[in-house]
């Protein structure tokens, strides 16, 4: 009888970003590349589709896929319960920004590493759709919210953790509205709709992270280029549907008028929503809002105020947060309270 070998595959790749004048020098270990010069507006995006690249290639079927934290004593992260959960495919960075890992990891180790985000598996689809024939998704409803949720998620990670809320819902806007090249066209009217129109400062912003590149004339509208490859690669009109969804994310649609902070906290609550409750680890809600833990919890009692929510807890032996909508499908008749 023949023993399987594939609890020795290893599911690990790391890249690294060198310093240098003119612009940072990429290295691989895994694939012997060395002294890749990059343009330092887009070494971060090259790093990350180069580790794409590499898990796309290097497949494995999940039932054979084991957590790469645990083979390593789980060193990556502070002790915890053990593992648990199903294995993802975990995105981890440096505090400096220079070293880059993708590995599988189970939900339990993902979560309890620091500066680590799970990266949806729709993100790594495009490549082997083409192989393994199209992807199957809900035309409406939980497709909506799971794609908002997924690409929440990448930019969680894509953008630096100082990036404002408005700034964080107008990329979602463009990662969801770009075309198979990366570009995108937000009409004067949506950004009105969201009170972002006239805001330059948040296209500088997005601009400044590397991100995308914009214009903007005098015209109807605003013309952007997504600078990241991984939005290069989507279909073209996949996440129309999904961006309308975040624009009134039902049951949790803020009122007019709050904060975008508020909004893009209801809407990471939406995204994490099903049959009224929710919940998810408060490093998530962080790093989702790009606020501090303290300010995730001022926001949910904002949102209690609001009557978007009836009630939330903070599980502090998980550190996860739990919420409640109101009972009443109108907000506003929801009575208040935590």
């Amino acid at each position: 009888m023949r023993l399987s070998t594939h609890e020795t595959v290893q599911r690990i790749w790391t890249v690294r970003l060198h310093p240098q004048p003119g612009g940072p020098l990429l290295s691989c270990p895994q694939c012997t590349l060395h002294g890749y010069r990059l343009p330092a507006a887009s070494a971060r995006s090259v790093a990350l589709t180069h580790l794409a690249r590499h898990a796309r290639r290097d497949v494995l079927p999940r039932h054979l896929r084991t957590c790469q934290c645990r083979a390593r004593s789980c060193s990556w992260h502070p002790r915890h319960r053990g593992c648990a959960g199903p294995v993802l495919l975990a995105l981890t960075c440096d505090r400096s920004g220079r070293v880059w890992r993708l590995a599988d990891a189970c939900a339990a180790c993902a979560a309890a590493t620091t500066n680590t985000a799970v990266v949806p598996d729709t993100l790594l689809a495009s490549t082997r759709a083409r192989q393994a024939g199209p992807v199957i998704r809900p035309s409406h409803g939980p497709g909506e919210r799971l794609r908002v949720r997924e690409m929440l998620t990448y930019l969680g990670v894509a953008l630096p953790c100082y990036s404002s809320p408005a700034a964080r819902l107008l990329a979602l806007q463009c990662a969801l509205r770009a075309d198979g090249r990366g570009r995108v066209r937000l009409p004067n009217g949506l950004l009105r709709s969201m009170r972002l129109h006239g805001r330059a400062e948040l296209w500088s912003e997005l601009e400044h992270a590397g991100w995308l590149r914009c214009s903007l004339p005098l015209r109807p509208h605003v013309e952007a280029r997504l600078l990241d490859a991984d939005m290069q690669t989507q279909t073209s009109g996949r996440g129309a549907r999904a961006a309308h969804w975040a624009l009134r994310p039902v049951p949790l649609v803020a009122p007019r008028g709050v904060s975008p902070a508020v909004q893009l906290t209801a809407l990471v609550l939406a995204a994490h929503t099903s049959d009224g409750v929710g919940s998810a680890e408060l490093d998530v809600l962080a790093r989702l809002g790009g606020q501090s833990p303290q300010q995730v919890e001022d926001l949910l009692d904002q949102l209690v105020r609001c009557r978007l929510l009836a009630a939330w807890q903070h599980l502090r032996e998980h550190d996860e947060i739990s919420w409640r909508l109101p009972e009443h499908s109108t907000p506003s008749s929801a009575p208040p309270g935590r």
